[in-house]
């Protein structure tokens, strides 16, 4: 049902001009001071500016060049990113957009272009290109101009557009505010392991003087027992009751457990090796490390120290396309070990940072969440707001 006042368009009738497709280049090896976007550049929040490539200033690069209040829409990506439609607002200089992408402007006497942002983002429109998305490979589809044309809008009076545009931007200010924070945290947090970890900062002990011990340094074999999950465990299920650790160190559930301690997890499979901290009941996928029993050793202190220098198992691993972990690698880790005291002084201080940035994820998802609700009744007109006279 249409709400009073409203108009069910098609996306056409509030274009003006045409749509096109981009065009894409060869990636330069320098830089150029021209940019392409690449596939993965749209994103909810915008362009991702890590996501675009240098390009030699070609008349076709330069024909594709952006300007402010152009729309991109995917034309080509997977299931749930295909028809993700943003507007670019000057982001990045000579940016130009590619072949998988579509780009139109809409007609400002019809429409308010942030309103018309936010409907192309909004859950009815996404389900439309989604139903509309075809192609022979499921993991890759593709809408064309004419599905894009066709887009159904609801269309309250411009100055409703501009209203309800104006509340969802709110929301998304303190989503962005909230997405910087977490950022600055994260960059703080790694300042604090840098300096902590290396021994180059070191904290007061509990009579106001700073730490002084030499830190000893140690194999990692000979300060824990590791181990891995054996080829016969049971794998992992949907409804089992203890955590089980894949490969990826992705936590799924076991119906049974092989471990019930503090550990610390680490994929024998993949490209990054990042560590993760678990206390209580667990099973592993039998290319996947376990670290635990610490001997003179404070365990979260040490799940931080293996995060830090993780490089080590980047420049230990074997393989091509795959890389991989062998036991032995992990037992020759070489480890720098402060007191104990101070162990736990740096992991609390750590542990803090985590909780901090924890949280601020936590409000984020809430924001996003709210946002995403008020979107749903504002946007169908199932809540009209108060327009002024």
């Amino acid at each position: 049902m249409v709400p009073k006042g409203w108009i069910l368009k098609e996306l056409q009738t509030i274009i003006s001009g045409n749509i096109k497709n981009g065009f894409s280049p060869l990636a330069s090896d320098s830089k150029t001071g021209y940019w392409v976007l690449g596939l993965g550049a749209l994103s909810d929040d915008g362009i991702k500016i890590d996501e675009i490539k240098p390009v030699e200033p070609t008349k076709k690069v330069i024909d594709s060049v952006l300007s402010k209040g152009d729309f991109l829409v995917s034309r080509s990506n997977t299931p749930d990113k295909v028809g993700r439609s943003i507007q670019y607002k000057g982001e990045i200089d000579n940016c130009s957009y590619p072949d998988l992408m579509m780009k139109f402007r809409v007609d400002k006497a019809q429409v308010y272009p942030l309103f018309v942002e936010h409907q192309l983002k909004s859950s009815v429109v996404r389900a439309y290109f989604k139903m509309c998305a075809s192609g022979s490979s499921k993991s890759m589809v593709k809408i064309n101009k004419k599905v894009l044309e066709k887009t159904p809008l609801l269309v309250p009076p411009l100055v409703e557009q501009q209203k309800i545009a104006k509340i969802l931007s709110t929301w998304d200010k303190a989503i962005s505010t909230t997405e910087r924070l977490i950022e600055n945290s994260t960059q703080q947090k790694k300042a604090l392991m840098q300096q902590l970890l290396t021994g180059k900062k070191r904290l007061l002990d509990e009579s106001g003087k700073r730490f002084e011990r030499e830190w000893e340094e140690v194999e990692l074999g000979e300060i824990s027992h590791i181990t891995t999950g054996s080829s016969n465990r049971e794998d992992s299920s949907l409804t089992g009751e203890y955590a089980f650790f894949d490969r990826s160190i992705d936590v799924r559930t076991s119906g049974i457990f092989l471990f019930d301690a503090e550990a610390i997890i680490v994929g024998g499979e993949g490209q990054d090796f990042v560590p993760k901290y678990f206390e209580g009941k667990f099973d592993l996928h039998q290319r996947t490390y376990a670290i635990m029993d610490f001997k003179n050793t404070y365990g979260k202190f040490l799940f931080y120290y293996i995060g830090y220098y993780r490089h080590y198992f980047l420049s230990q691993a074997v393989g091509s396309t795959v890389k991989s972990l062998r036991l032995p690698m992990f037992q020759k880790m070489p480890v720098k070990l402060p007191s104990a005291k101070e162990q736990q002084k740096i992991a609390s201080v750590l542990t803090n940072a985590d909780k901090e940035i924890e949280l601020l994820e936590q409000q984020l998802a809430d924001l996003q969440q709210e946002k995403k609700a008020l979107m749903q009744v504002l946007l169908t007109g199932k809540k009209r707001v108060v327009v002024d006279a």
